[in-house]
């Protein structure tokens, strides 16, 4: 036996927490600089040396920057928040129903708040002695799935008693994954008032020297959009938005792409951004608005948007699914859920 109490902590308890990118706090100014700079800095997304970097990113680009960014959330901002904050609560709170009260489910962004380490915190506080971290990026990218990790496992660093730690792989041409899209985009169509011609999968960004060093995030995007083909009944396309800086980047860029079908005869489009679990500002400001005037000036008639999975019962079945699958023995196995145990012999 021991010769002192030892302090007693609550443990048992299976706990998952979704992981996305991160938000300003406002849509002003200061709030989107401050979040600017948080990004930006990270040495995972920009791959300048910092000494280079750094000066740059103080002087022009913090400067002019963040008041163009402020104007284009504010286009794009909701009631409740950031749309990427408020989709991915919402998501949240979802599968928390969904998965019962076995499981605990929180959120938390790389940027900004809720920050994962005090998230990680609170899991713990809770009871969670193992966690899933569910980076929501269904292709895996250097500058999102690992930097989102990186961040948890440095919050995990400075904690003397860890969780014990599970990460959820990327899922780029998973058929539940394909399935959700299919079932979504199916949905969406059903809705609209013209045919499209063709769809355009738009995807996030990347230098292109990021391929070249061995990211598989290009390969992970062909795949989703070649097993979309398979499964939708229009020609899909496949391209790559929000560049940033003067880098070559993964072409063929989207709105290049959207003048092009237009001159191939595409009259009419529908635009999807699988590379995105929730909406935001690079899909409802860069893409429902600016590529949609940009598809409109070129000579296209009909555009149309298509949500992302966000909250969606489509994003709650895949989510289940995946995340079931990861738990697998933590779940099923666990005893004496709840219990506050206490370090006695």
């Amino acid at each position: 036996m021991l010769s002192v109490d030892h302090p007693v902590f609550p443990t048992g308890k299976v706990g998952v927490l979704l992981l996305n990118l991160g938000t300003p706090d406002a849509p002003d100014t200061r709030s989107v600089r401050r979040y600017l700079a948080q990004f930006l800095s990270d040495p995972r997304v920009v791959e300048i040396p910092r000494i280079v970097w750094q000066p740059i990113l103080r002087g022009a680009i913090l400067t002019t920057r963040p008041r163009k960014s402020a104007h284009a959330y504010q286009q794009v901002w909701m009631p409740d928040g950031s749309p990427l904050a408020v989709y991915t609560r919402d998501t949240a709170v979802a599968l928390q129903q969904a998965m019962g009260q076995d499981v605990v489910v929180d959120w938390a962004m790389r940027y900004g708040n809720p920050a994962i380490a005090d998230r990680l915190k609170e899991m713990q506080a809770q009871g969670c002695d193992r966690i899933l971290l569910a980076p929501l990026y269904p292709q895996y990218s250097a500058a999102t799935t690992a930097t989102a990790l990186d961040a948890a496992f440095a919050a995990m660093a400075r904690m003397r008693w860890q969780p014990s730690i599970r990460t959820l792989p990327p899922y780029p041409e998973d058929p539940a994954y394909i399935e959700a899209l299919a079932q979504s985009i199916a949905g969406h169509l059903a809705r609209l008032d013209f045919a499209p011609d063709a769809l355009l999968a738009s995807f996030h960004g990347m230098p292109e020297r990021t391929l070249r060093l061995g990211d598989p995030y290009y390969c992970h995007a062909v795949r989703t959009a070649e097993r979309l083909g398979e499964v939708l009944p229009l020609p899909v396309h496949l391209s790559f938005q929000s560049r940033f800086g003067r880098a070559r980047w993964l072409e063929p860029e989207t709105e290049a792409t959207l003048t092009r079908l237009v001159k191939e005869g595409v009259r009419n489009v529908a635009v999807v951004t699988p590379g995105f679990a929730a909406d935001c500002l690079e899909t409802l400001e860069e893409i429902a608005l600016r590529a949609k005037a940009v598809f409109l000036a070129e000579g296209g008639e009909k555009f149309a948007f298509l949500p992302c999975l966000n909250a969606s019962p489509e994003a709650i079945t895949l989510y289940q699914r995946l995340v079931g699958r990861e738990l697998a023995g933590w779940v099923d196995q666990r005893s004496k859920a709840g219990e506050d145990r206490a370090c006695r012999e």
